[in-house]
Protein backbone atom coordinates (compact mmCIF):
# COMPACT_ATOMS: atom_id res chain seq x y z
CA UNK A 1 0.00 0.00 0.00
CA UNK A 2 1.04 3.74 -0.95
CA UNK A 3 0.96 6.07 1.65
CA UNK A 4 -2.36 8.24 0.83
CA UNK A 5 -2.36 11.54 3.60
CA UNK A 6 -2.89 14.20 1.55
CA UNK A 7 -3.09 13.24 -1.92
CA UNK A 8 -5.70 11.13 -3.82
CA UNK A 9 -6.07 7.20 -3.19
CA UNK A 10 -5.40 5.20 -5.97
CA UNK A 11 -7.82 2.21 -6.18
CA UNK A 12 -8.48 -0.79 -7.64
CA UNK A 13 -12.06 -2.05 -8.57
CA UNK A 14 -12.89 -5.50 -8.49
CA UNK A 15 -16.30 -6.61 -10.45
CA UNK A 16 -17.37 -3.61 -12.94
CA UNK A 17 -20.99 -4.75 -13.62
CA UNK A 18 -23.83 -2.41 -13.16
CA UNK A 19 -22.99 -1.55 -9.24
CA UNK A 20 -19.59 -1.54 -9.81
CA UNK A 21 -19.62 1.20 -12.48
CA UNK A 22 -21.76 3.73 -11.12
CA UNK A 23 -19.68 3.92 -7.92
CA UNK A 24 -16.70 4.38 -9.75
CA UNK A 25 -18.25 7.18 -11.84
CA UNK A 26 -19.40 8.71 -8.34
CA UNK A 27 -15.98 8.50 -7.45
CA UNK A 28 -14.52 10.09 -10.23
CA UNK A 29 -17.10 13.15 -10.65
CA UNK A 30 -16.77 13.81 -6.73
CA UNK A 31 -13.06 13.84 -7.99
CA UNK A 32 -12.41 11.83 -4.72
CA UNK A 33 -9.71 8.64 -6.07
CA UNK A 34 -7.03 7.80 -8.64
CA UNK A 35 -8.85 4.65 -10.62
CA UNK A 36 -5.35 2.96 -10.96
CA UNK A 37 -6.96 -0.64 -11.79
CA UNK A 38 -9.79 -2.14 -12.98
CA UNK A 39 -10.68 -6.12 -13.09
CA UNK A 40 -13.22 -8.35 -14.48
CA UNK A 41 -13.34 -11.69 -15.77
CA UNK A 42 -15.75 -10.58 -18.81
CA UNK A 43 -13.59 -8.91 -21.75
CA UNK A 44 -16.97 -7.11 -22.72
CA UNK A 45 -17.10 -5.62 -19.47
CA UNK A 46 -13.23 -4.43 -19.64
CA UNK A 47 -13.55 -3.36 -23.21
CA UNK A 48 -16.43 -0.63 -21.55
CA UNK A 49 -15.22 0.54 -18.29
CA UNK A 50 -11.66 1.37 -20.80
CA UNK A 51 -14.04 4.55 -21.47
CA UNK A 52 -14.53 5.21 -17.74
CA UNK A 53 -11.31 5.15 -16.90
CA UNK A 54 -8.51 5.21 -19.68
CA UNK A 55 -5.54 5.79 -17.45
CA UNK A 56 -6.17 2.37 -15.39
CA UNK A 57 -4.82 -0.90 -16.15
CA UNK A 58 -7.04 -3.31 -17.12
CA UNK A 59 -6.67 -7.09 -15.83
CA UNK A 60 -9.01 -9.89 -15.71
CA UNK A 61 -8.21 -10.90 -11.63
CA UNK A 62 -7.69 -9.94 -8.38
CA UNK A 63 -3.95 -11.80 -8.25
CA UNK A 64 -3.08 -9.34 -11.11
CA UNK A 65 -4.31 -6.54 -9.51
CA UNK A 66 -2.82 -6.95 -6.99
CA UNK A 67 0.66 -6.73 -9.00
CA UNK A 68 -0.32 -2.92 -9.31
CA UNK A 69 0.43 -0.14 -6.42
CA UNK A 70 -2.96 0.45 -4.67
CA UNK A 71 -4.45 2.18 -1.61
CA UNK A 72 -7.77 0.26 -1.32
CA UNK A 73 -9.98 -1.51 -3.42
CA UNK A 74 -13.53 -1.42 -4.46
CA UNK A 75 -15.58 -5.14 -4.47
CA UNK A 76 -18.38 -5.68 -6.54
CA UNK A 77 -18.41 -9.23 -7.32
CA UNK A 78 -21.02 -12.45 -6.19
CA UNK A 79 -21.18 -12.04 -2.40
CA UNK A 80 -19.33 -15.48 -2.12
CA UNK A 81 -15.95 -14.15 -2.75
CA UNK A 82 -16.63 -11.00 -1.16
CA UNK A 83 -14.81 -12.64 2.10
CA UNK A 84 -11.83 -14.20 1.05
CA UNK A 85 -10.89 -11.15 -1.50
CA UNK A 86 -11.25 -8.82 1.08
CA UNK A 87 -8.82 -10.79 3.23
CA UNK A 88 -6.52 -11.01 0.62
CA UNK A 89 -6.04 -7.54 -0.18
CA UNK A 90 -6.43 -6.65 3.67
CA UNK A 91 -3.36 -9.28 4.60
CA UNK A 92 -1.57 -7.11 1.58
CA UNK A 93 -2.36 -3.77 3.44
CA UNK A 94 -5.10 -2.75 0.97
CA UNK A 95 -8.12 -0.84 2.72
CA UNK A 96 -11.90 -2.33 1.27
CA UNK A 97 -15.02 -1.07 0.54
CA UNK A 98 -17.50 -3.57 -0.36
CA UNK A 99 -20.87 -4.05 -1.47
CA UNK A 100 -23.76 -5.61 0.27
CA UNK A 101 -24.04 -7.80 2.03
CA UNK A 102 -20.63 -7.65 3.14
CA UNK A 103 -20.19 -11.43 3.40
CA UNK A 104 -22.84 -14.53 3.63
CA UNK A 105 -22.80 -15.22 6.94
CA UNK A 106 -21.95 -13.17 10.40
CA UNK A 107 -19.02 -16.08 10.56
CA UNK A 108 -17.16 -14.88 7.06
CA UNK A 109 -18.17 -11.24 7.83
CA UNK A 110 -16.63 -11.10 11.11
CA UNK A 111 -13.53 -12.43 9.89
CA UNK A 112 -13.61 -9.65 7.71
CA UNK A 113 -13.58 -7.23 10.49
CA UNK A 114 -10.93 -8.81 12.25
CA UNK A 115 -8.60 -8.97 9.46
CA UNK A 116 -9.11 -5.04 8.94
CA UNK A 117 -8.11 -4.67 12.62
CA UNK A 118 -5.23 -6.16 12.52
CA UNK A 119 -4.14 -4.86 9.40
CA UNK A 120 -5.08 -1.08 10.68
CA UNK A 121 -7.50 -0.47 7.47
CA UNK A 122 -10.21 1.16 6.69
CA UNK A 123 -12.83 -1.60 5.77
CA UNK A 124 -16.50 -0.28 4.58
CA UNK A 125 -19.83 -1.64 3.47
CA UNK A 126 -22.14 -0.11 0.94
CA UNK A 127 -24.94 0.49 2.98
CA UNK A 128 -26.13 3.41 0.65
CA UNK A 129 -29.71 4.04 1.89
CA UNK A 130 -28.20 5.39 5.67
CA UNK A 131 -27.05 8.20 3.44
CA UNK A 132 -30.23 9.29 1.57
CA UNK A 133 -31.32 12.67 2.94
CA UNK A 134 -34.68 11.77 3.74
CA UNK A 135 -32.92 8.31 6.13
CA UNK A 136 -30.77 10.81 7.90
CA UNK A 137 -33.53 13.04 9.08
CA UNK A 138 -35.31 9.94 10.29
CA UNK A 139 -32.45 9.15 12.28
CA UNK A 140 -32.02 12.45 13.61
CA UNK A 141 -35.54 12.95 14.70
CA UNK A 142 -35.27 9.96 16.48
CA UNK A 143 -32.21 10.74 18.41
CA UNK A 144 -33.54 14.34 19.30
CA UNK A 145 -36.82 12.73 20.76
CA UNK A 146 -38.91 14.37 18.14
CA UNK A 147 -41.15 11.15 18.70
CA UNK A 148 -40.01 9.69 21.88
CA UNK A 149 -39.45 7.03 23.07
CA UNK A 150 -39.61 4.09 19.53
CA UNK A 151 -41.45 1.10 20.71
CA UNK A 152 -41.89 -0.37 17.12
CA UNK A 153 -40.68 -0.13 13.53
CA UNK A 154 -42.20 -1.33 10.39
CA UNK A 155 -39.58 -1.80 7.37
CA UNK A 156 -40.37 -2.94 3.78
CA UNK A 157 -38.63 -3.37 0.24
CA UNK A 158 -40.83 -4.95 -2.51
CA UNK A 159 -39.42 -5.20 -5.45
CA UNK A 160 -41.31 -5.25 -8.57
CA UNK A 161 -38.09 -6.75 -10.24
CA UNK A 162 -35.66 -9.58 -9.37
CA UNK A 163 -31.59 -9.89 -9.93
CA UNK A 164 -30.37 -9.99 -13.48
CA UNK A 165 -27.14 -11.95 -12.63
CA UNK A 166 -27.95 -15.97 -11.86
CA UNK A 167 -25.46 -15.93 -9.03
CA UNK A 168 -28.21 -14.24 -7.07
CA UNK A 169 -30.63 -17.04 -7.47
CA UNK A 170 -28.10 -19.88 -6.10
CA UNK A 171 -28.19 -19.98 -2.47
CA UNK A 172 -24.08 -21.00 -2.47
CA UNK A 173 -23.25 -17.99 -4.22
CA UNK A 174 -25.05 -15.57 -2.41
CA UNK A 175 -25.90 -17.12 0.93
CA UNK A 176 -29.41 -16.40 0.29
CA UNK A 177 -32.40 -14.41 -1.35
CA UNK A 178 -34.49 -11.33 -1.34
CA UNK A 179 -33.75 -11.90 2.72
CA UNK A 180 -29.86 -11.13 2.23
CA UNK A 181 -30.23 -8.98 -0.73
CA UNK A 182 -32.98 -7.12 0.10
CA UNK A 183 -34.00 -7.32 3.67
CA UNK A 184 -30.19 -6.44 4.64
CA UNK A 185 -30.73 -2.68 4.16
CA UNK A 186 -33.44 -2.89 6.44
CA UNK A 187 -32.12 -4.85 9.20
CA UNK A 188 -29.13 -2.24 9.19
CA UNK A 189 -31.60 0.71 8.60
CA UNK A 190 -33.39 -0.28 12.06
CA UNK A 191 -30.37 -1.09 14.20
CA UNK A 192 -28.94 1.81 12.80
CA UNK A 193 -31.42 4.66 13.62
CA UNK A 194 -31.76 2.74 17.36
CA UNK A 195 -28.27 3.05 18.16
CA UNK A 196 -27.54 -0.76 17.72
CA UNK A 197 -29.35 -2.63 20.53
CA UNK A 198 -29.47 -6.38 21.37
CA UNK A 199 -31.54 -8.55 19.15
CA UNK A 200 -33.05 -10.85 21.88
CA UNK A 201 -35.15 -12.47 19.78
CA UNK A 202 -35.91 -13.30 15.37
CA UNK A 203 -38.51 -14.70 13.94
CA UNK A 204 -38.77 -15.31 10.23
CA UNK A 205 -41.06 -17.36 7.27
CA UNK A 206 -39.45 -17.60 4.05
CA UNK A 207 -41.47 -17.84 0.31
CA UNK A 208 -40.62 -19.30 -2.65
CA UNK A 209 -43.02 -18.38 -5.33
CA UNK A 210 -45.66 -18.74 -2.99
CA UNK A 211 -44.60 -21.84 -1.22
CA UNK A 212 -43.65 -21.65 2.43
CA UNK A 213 -40.23 -22.91 2.12
CA UNK A 214 -38.61 -25.19 5.78
CA UNK A 215 -35.15 -24.03 7.32
CA UNK A 216 -32.04 -25.29 5.34
CA UNK A 217 -34.39 -25.92 2.23
CA UNK A 218 -31.41 -25.00 0.39
CA UNK A 219 -33.82 -22.76 -2.26
CA UNK A 220 -33.68 -19.02 -2.76
CA UNK A 221 -36.52 -17.37 -1.46
CA UNK A 222 -38.47 -14.72 -3.00
CA UNK A 223 -40.30 -13.15 -0.07
CA UNK A 224 -39.54 -13.24 3.41
CA UNK A 225 -40.92 -11.69 7.07
CA UNK A 226 -39.43 -11.34 10.24
CA UNK A 227 -39.54 -9.85 13.41
CA UNK A 228 -37.10 -9.08 15.60
CA UNK A 229 -37.55 -7.97 19.64
CA UNK A 230 -35.13 -6.33 20.95
CA UNK A 231 -33.41 -5.36 24.15
CA UNK A 232 -34.69 -1.92 24.38
CA UNK A 233 -38.60 -3.52 24.41
CA UNK A 234 -39.43 -2.65 20.69
CA UNK A 235 -40.51 -4.66 17.98
CA UNK A 236 -39.24 -4.51 14.44
CA UNK A 237 -41.16 -6.02 11.19
CA UNK A 238 -39.43 -6.57 7.99
CA UNK A 239 -40.76 -7.76 4.69
CA UNK A 240 -39.27 -8.10 1.47
CA UNK A 241 -39.56 -9.45 -2.24
CA UNK A 242 -38.31 -9.86 -5.46
CA UNK A 243 -41.00 -10.10 -8.29
CA UNK A 244 -43.84 -8.84 -6.13
CA UNK A 245 -46.82 -7.50 -7.70
CA UNK A 246 -46.30 -3.95 -5.83
CA UNK A 247 -48.50 -2.00 -8.60
CA UNK A 248 -45.25 0.23 -8.88
CA UNK A 249 -41.32 -0.96 -9.61
CA UNK A 250 -40.58 -0.69 -5.74
CA UNK A 251 -42.03 -0.07 -2.59
CA UNK A 252 -39.54 0.75 -0.29
CA UNK A 253 -40.48 2.38 3.68
CA UNK A 254 -39.11 2.55 6.95
CA UNK A 255 -41.72 3.51 9.62
CA UNK A 256 -40.53 4.22 13.30
CA UNK A 257 -43.58 4.80 15.60
CA UNK A 258 -42.70 6.92 19.20
CA UNK A 259 -45.25 7.31 22.19
CA UNK A 260 -45.39 10.98 20.75
CA UNK A 261 -45.78 10.41 16.57
CA UNK A 262 -43.70 8.74 13.93
CA UNK A 263 -41.22 9.28 11.37
CA UNK A 264 -40.84 7.83 8.10
CA UNK A 265 -38.55 7.76 4.92
CA UNK A 266 -41.12 6.79 1.84
CA UNK A 267 -40.38 6.46 -2.11
CA UNK A 268 -41.73 8.63 -4.21
CA UNK A 269 -43.77 7.14 -7.11
CA UNK A 270 -42.56 3.73 -6.89
CA UNK A 271 -38.56 4.94 -7.05
CA UNK A 272 -35.29 3.54 -5.96
CA UNK A 273 -34.17 6.42 -6.11
CA UNK A 274 -36.47 9.09 -4.91
CA UNK A 275 -37.21 9.20 -1.27
CA UNK A 276 -38.87 11.24 1.31
CA UNK A 277 -39.02 12.10 5.14
CA UNK A 278 -42.61 12.75 6.95
CA UNK A 279 -43.66 12.57 10.49
CA UNK A 280 -46.77 12.02 11.42
CA UNK A 281 -49.15 13.33 14.72
CA UNK A 282 -52.36 11.77 14.43
CA UNK A 283 -53.75 11.92 11.25
CA UNK A 284 -51.44 15.15 10.45
CA UNK A 285 -48.50 14.51 8.29
CA UNK A 286 -45.62 17.08 7.71
CA UNK A 287 -42.88 16.21 5.07
CA UNK A 288 -39.70 17.24 6.13
CA UNK A 289 -37.19 16.60 2.93
CA UNK A 290 -38.29 15.81 -0.90
CA UNK A 291 -36.20 14.52 -3.33
CA UNK A 292 -34.19 15.07 -5.67
CA UNK A 293 -31.40 14.13 -3.74
CA UNK A 294 -28.17 12.16 -5.28
CA UNK A 295 -27.17 10.15 -2.36
CA UNK A 296 -26.38 7.25 -4.13
CA UNK A 297 -22.40 7.39 -4.24
CA UNK A 298 -22.38 9.06 -0.98
CA UNK A 299 -21.14 5.85 1.22
CA UNK A 300 -17.85 5.62 -1.34
CA UNK A 301 -17.24 9.11 -1.66
CA UNK A 302 -17.11 9.06 1.86
CA UNK A 303 -14.71 6.37 2.10
CA UNK A 304 -12.52 7.32 -0.23
CA UNK A 305 -11.76 10.66 1.66
CA UNK A 306 -11.68 9.28 4.49
CA UNK A 307 -8.59 7.03 3.10
CA UNK A 308 -7.19 10.54 1.93
CA UNK A 309 -7.14 11.63 5.24
CA UNK A 310 -4.81 8.85 6.30
CA UNK A 311 -7.94 6.88 8.16
CA UNK A 312 -7.13 3.28 9.30
CA UNK A 313 -9.73 0.77 10.21
CA UNK A 314 -12.52 1.98 12.18
CA UNK A 315 -14.91 -0.06 14.94
CA UNK A 316 -18.28 1.35 13.58
CA UNK A 317 -17.89 -1.38 10.79
CA UNK A 318 -18.06 -3.98 13.62
CA UNK A 319 -22.14 -3.60 13.26
CA UNK A 320 -21.99 -5.54 10.05
CA UNK A 321 -21.34 -8.49 12.20
CA UNK A 322 -24.40 -7.94 14.11
CA UNK A 323 -26.49 -7.17 10.82
CA UNK A 324 -24.88 -10.37 9.62
CA UNK A 325 -26.06 -12.47 12.98
CA UNK A 326 -29.75 -11.03 12.45
CA UNK A 327 -30.05 -12.69 8.43
CA UNK A 328 -28.04 -15.87 9.63
CA UNK A 329 -31.25 -15.93 12.53
CA UNK A 330 -33.62 -15.03 9.74
CA UNK A 331 -32.86 -18.19 7.74
CA UNK A 332 -32.52 -20.15 10.30
CA UNK A 333 -28.70 -21.45 10.06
Amino acid sequence: MTGTQGKLPRLGFLGLGWIGQHRMQALLEAGACEVAVVADPSESVRERVRALAPQAAVVSSLDEMLAHAIDGAVIATPSALHASQALQLLERGVAVFCQKPLARTAQETAAMVDAARRADRLLACDFSYRHTEAMRRVRQGVAEGEIGEVYAADMVFHNAWGPDKSWARDAALAGGGCAIDLGVHLVDLALWVLGFPEVRSVDSRLHAQGRRLAPGAGEVEDYAVAQMDLASGATVRLACSWNFSAGRDAVIEAHFHGRGGGLSMVNRAGSFYDFAAERYSGNQRSVLTEPPDAWGGRAIVQWARRLAAGAGFDPGIATAVQVASVIDRIYQR
